[in-house]
């Protein structure tokens, strides 16, 4: 460990000056970039701020307060959020870079979905300023959470859906990750300002992979109208068909298994119309009200994504039929926020998933000598 040693000088009319702060990189800040990057770093690999804290003392003699290290981490995410408004922080390539083989066109494919977090709901709130009212008058603190810093048992949770957008190349050499706790047109606009970074309309093909939701869908249509092919998730629709096939012939039933794979191949090899067809005939030869209902369900929701459905074109330009990489990206940004006990602030878990899209987006090297050269 190296202790440095240095003088603070203040005055009423020039205020502090602290000598050797620039050069450590702590002139603006309490802690140096260094440290700020092992906190998150230590926070991010999914341990609770208790243990995240205790990882840093042990390994880089960093004491700090798991409560501090909290403070520091949420800071660090405003911090990237704020780069990234302001166009300081980009994914690092561009669809020039996205060549499918050596010579192919360019494609950048995008991708996107939502994530239910765990939010610390209003009555827990209530509750929290309650006890701290109460602790105030009679000296002692008191809050939401025991002694290790845990929420009582039975603290009710507020689930919210964060929205992830994703940019990557067919190769899965280059990835852009982002996400907002807004709404779907909150994604929206930030899907079309992240598209400028990767100057999404210059690849010769652009391709959207999604699970089907409607909201995605019109996002795509009104914020990216220059992404000319939509493509619905192969496994999400097999799971609608699936739910059909259980209801029609019986979980687990080898007719069940037989009816899911008729209509896998004759989307894969026809197309959505095939696949309507094969329902359609199923359909009239049932008379059951159960069954004739999730048949029905099943051909509405094909038919509002046909065109999300040609999948016989898709597979001849090589194009994916699963979103495999969004629902990774669904994981790991969010898998520091859930878990037992934990409860967030929607801005605090915005934060955090900021930072840890850095990460995911291959940019944790680069954001940070920003961080260093500003310092």
């Amino acid at each position: 460990m190296i202790r440095i040693g240095r003088v603070v000088y203040w005055s009423p009319r020039a205020g502090t000056h602290g000598g050797l702060d620039a050069w450590l990189g702590i002139a603006d800040a309490r802690v140096s970039v260094a440290a700020r990057e092992l906190c998150g770093r230590a926070t991010l690999d999914g341990a609770s701020f208790r243990r995240a804290a205790e990882n840093l003392a042990r390994l880089g003699q960093i004491t700090v307060s798991a409560e501090r290290l909290r403070e520091i981490v949420e800071a660090e995410g405003r911090q990237v959020l704020s780069s990234r408004a302001a166009g300081l922080l980009g994914p690092g390539w561009t669809a020039a870079d996205c060549r499918v083989g050596r010579d192919g066109p360019t494609r950048v494919l995008l991708g996107s979905d939502g994530v239910m977090v765990p939010l610390v709901s209003a009555e827990e709130k209530r509750r929290r300023r309650k006890n701290a009212r109460r602790g105030r008058k009679s000296g002692r603190r008191r809050g939401g959470r025991d002694r290790r810093g845990r929420w009582g048992r039975g603290s009710p949770v507020a689930w919210q859906e964060f929205k992830i957008g994703c940019f990557y190349d067919q190769e899965r050499q280059h990835r852009y990750a982002f996400g907002t706790s807004g709404d779907s047109d909150a994604l929206g606009r930030l899907w079309r300002r992240e598209a400028a970074k990767v100057d999404l309309n210059a690849a010769d093909e652009k391709v959207a992979v999604a699970d089907g939701a409607e909201w995605i869908d019109t996002q795509l249509r009104t914020r990216l109208p220059m992404v000319e092919t939509r493509i619905l998730d192969y496994y999400h629709l097999m799971e609608h068909v699936g739910a059909a096939a259980k209801v029609c012939f019986g979980e687990g039933t080898a007719a069940a298994a037989a009816w899911r794979e008729r209509l896998a191949t004759a989307v894969c090899e026809e197309g959505g119309a095939a696949l309507l067809a094969a329902v359609e005939t199923t359909r009239q030869q049932t008379r059951a009200r159960a069954k004739r209902e999730s048949l029905r369900q099943l051909s509405q929701y094909v038919g509002k994504r046909l065109e999300q459905l040609d999948y016989p074109a898709f597979r001849a330009a090589g194009y994916d039929l699963g979103s495999g990489p969004t629902e990774a990206l669904c994981k790991t940004l969010t898998s520091r926020l859930k878990g037992r006990g934990r409860r967030w602030d929607r801005p605090h878990a915005e934060a955090l998933m900021a930072l840890a899209a850095v990460e995911q987006s291959h940019l944790w090297a680069t954001y940070w000598q920003q961080q260093l050269r500003v310092a």
